[in-house]
């Protein structure tokens, strides 16, 4: 792995509302390299969007970072206001949102918007800003750039709209980007296109990457490590082959038996019984005990990373050995 640019130490984003503090992040730890695809995987509530919005300095209220370090390049963000933040937004760290509809206003042609985030940190002429919008669009695989260009989103498809999302991100050539289940809502091909496309620019430009899912399929094709979160908490880290082939965690091998390839034609669906314990009361123990076949009373006491290798942790008192 290269040398990390981007390091996460111990955050904690909670949520203080009337019924009480949801601990949405609980002390995760990362870093990333450049030209490195990590995946957050888990399910609905398990923290992977709060992680990426602290990161972007972008929690509002009721919620706040309480504690932990995000550093970029040795530089401190959790010490950077809101107002601060802003330099960084698009320039050193991009996000791309699952729904582009979201992102793009449908009153505005697609070339109005990508100008104004190319002014919004640069002051250069139209004709430079319009060379850097073709050349972001044919990065991602966009047909007919210049079309594209003057066309407003309801005139293209959903995976054509995502694509101009990803375009825009790669604009000011950041150090980095968060996706959010980017291609969630598009069909196979489509997101297969996609993904090639990232994995090229990211090859390319060498910039680092943090994918968020709740697909480990997706994540088998593009990332190079992965990091499984579950209430707040992390589960499991490795690279992906050790995720993949060789996940040691109760819950990481849960999900991995949900994901419809890992299952034999015409068999049932697995499930995972139970439900995510309320962040509202989490104990001190692991978050995923209530719902492991292989919990035990000392699971409800707090939980040390358990190294498997340099590259793979697990963070669980009864790991798989195999």
């Amino acid at each position: 792995m290269t040398k990390p640019f981007f390091q996460v130490d111990g955050l904690n984003t909670w949520f203080f509302t009337r019924q009480g503090v949801i601990k949405s992040v609980r002390d995760i730890s990362f870093n990333l390299g450049r030209g490195e695809v990590l995946g957050i995987v888990g399910e609905s509530g398990s923290g992977k969007s709060v992680t990426g919005m602290s990161i972007m300095g972008q929690i509002d209220e009721p919620g706040r970072i309480v504690s932990g370090s995000i550093m970029l390049d040795g530089e401190e963000l959790t010490a950077l206001s809101f107002k601060e933040m802003r330099p960084y937004r698009g320039r050193k760290i991009a996000m791309v949102f699952q729904n582009p509809l979201m992102t793009l206003n449908p009153l505005m042609r697609v070339r109005d918007q990508m100008y104004e985030a190319i002014g919004e940190h640069e002051n250069v002429s139209r004709r430079e800003m319009h060379d850097r919008c073709i050349e972001a669009l044919k990065a991602v695989g966009i047909p007919s750039p210049e079309e594209r260009l003057n066309a407003y989103p309801h005139e293209m498809s959903g995976g054509m709209r995502q694509r101009v999302v990803i375009a825009t991100a790669l604009l000011m050539n950041p150090d980095m980007i968060i996706a959010d289940e980017p291609t969630t809502a598009l069909d196979v091909t489509i997101q297969a296109q996609i993904i090639y496309h990232i994995r090229r620019q990211i090859d390319e430009r060498g910039l680092g990457m943090i994918w968020i899912t709740h697909d480990l399929s997706t994540l088998s094709e593009l990332a190079d490590r992965i990091m499984v979160m579950y209430a707040g908490a992390t589960m499991e880290v490795g690279t992906t082959e050790e995720i993949i082939g060789a996940a040691r965690h109760p819950y990481t091998r849960k999900l991995l038996d949900s994901v419809p390839s890992r299952n034999v034609p015409g068999e049932k669906l697995k499930q995972i019984p139970g439900n995510m314990p309320s962040l509202l009361t989490l104990g001190k123990g692991c978050p995923f005990a209530s719902r492991c076949e292989r919990a035990t009373a000392v699971c409800n006491e707090p939980v040390s990373a358990t190294e498997a290798s340099a590259t793979h942790r697990i963070w669980c008192y009864h790991p798989f050995e195999d």
